[in-house]
This record gives structure tokens, sequence and C-alpha cells, in this order.
């Protein structure tokens, strides 16, 4: 399923997803610590490493992120909001 908020709300996902994505982006991006508000662009970020974490997400967490709302997204927090509102979270 795509999400389709154009832009993220501030997470209100569990603290330890927040971390779970944060620690995914910093072994794509190549980082030893991410922030959860760290931009995946500013870090160096680039579509075909979105694309993998997309896929990641998918696997990971049955949840289907569109490339539109990742980017849109940008943040650790803002995805891990996304993932649990396509969990059917809050």
């Amino acid at each position: 399923m795509a999400m389709e908020s154009s832009q993220a709300a501030p997470s209100s996902a569990p603290a330890s997803l927040v971390q779970e994505i944060a620690k995914l982006w910093g072994e794509h991006l190549g980082h030893h610590e991410v922030g959860v508000d760290d931009d995946f662009f500013a870090l160096g970020g680039n579509s075909l490493t979105g694309i993998k974490i997309i896929e990641r997400v998918s696997q990971d967490y049955g949840v289907q992120l569109s490339v539109r709302d990742f980017y849109l997204a940008q943040t650790p927090a803002r995805v891990a909001a996304l993932i649990e509102q396509g969990r059917g979270g809050t």
C-alpha cells in the first residue's frame, strides 16, 4: 500500500521504531550514528540508497512506502511515523 500523505507529520511512532529506522539509515549511508531528525539528503542519501531503504522497510515492517513519501519525509522520525500510519497506528 502506498502512503497518501504529501508531508509526514511529526513522529508519533514509538521511540524504538524511530531508533531502528535511524540505525537502518546508518547502515545504508555508512554512518555510525544517525539522529532521529537527521536529513537523508544531508547525510549523502541518493535515489538508489532510498530505494534500498524503502525495500528494507517493506521487508522488515510490511509497509510499502512510495518513493515520493520517503523523499518528503527525509528524517528517521518522519519515516517511522509513515510506517506507523501504514500499520494502522496513530
